[in-house]
């Protein structure tokens, strides 16, 4: 039963960041926006904590599978690259006097990176545990994750409270700086760790046959 408790917290997980996805659609024809956000916020920090608690319980337990290994990312990538996607669909978060134009370009530049990044690191996952290469998260993927979180956060708060604020603006634009290189960083870094590993992987085959 034990063994279970980490894949029911992700796929919780699962479950939650879509229906924080669609509350982020939906939050521009709210009645009462403010409100609506504030929900939305909980629940993702709700979802947020079922990652921190499914990692801890996984390796107190030392009940780590491959089936967890695919499927926790997985849920960050929908988490992350969702709300991305929903907030350059609604427009949001609003930067300065940027026009529409502008921002659209900025939104979804945002996100095509995000996406672009965790397509690349999920092929390499993939690659690697078909040939029996441990994959699982390091720290500067734990750190990435945390990060990026911080910015959804940041963009949720923004929307809700501190929507025309000139420190608001500021704000989010460094978040969403340091976020863009912390996470080109991170795919670097899964490069290295995984060509290697794949490289001598496919070597050992070769000799076998």
């Amino acid at each position: 039963m034990l063994r279970l408790i980490p894949n029911i917290l992700t796929l919780g997980r699962l479950i939650l960041t879509i229906i924080f996805l669609i509350m982020i659609l939906f939050s521009p024809y709210a009645a009462k926006r403010t409100l609506f956000l504030d929900i939305a916020f909980i629940i993702f920090i709700v979802a947020g904590l079922t990652d921190f608690v499914d990692g801890i319980v996984a390796r107190k337990f030392n009940v780590t599978s491959k089936f967890g290994r695919m499927i926790d990312p997985l849920a960050d990538k929908v988490l992350v690259c969702g709300a991305f996607i929903c907030f350059a669909i609604i427009g949001e978060p609003k930067l300065f006097n940027l026009g529409p134009k502008m921002l659209a370009v900025i939104h979804w530049s945002v996100a095509g990176i995000l996406i672009l990044r965790e397509a690349y690191v999920t092929i390499l996952r993939h690659i690697a545990e078909a040939r029996g290469i441990n994959f699982a998260a390091t720290i500067s993927g734990k750190v990435k994750m945390c990060i990026q979180s911080f910015a959804i956060g940041t963009v949720v708060v923004k929307i809700a409270h501190v929507q025309t604020a000139t420190w608001g603006y500021w704000f989010t634009t460094i978040t969403f700086a340091v976020m863009l290189i912390v996470t080109i960083i991170s795919g670097l870094r899964a490069t290295q760790r995984s060509l290697p590993a794949i490289r001598v992987a496919g070597s050992w085959k070769k000799a076998a046959n």
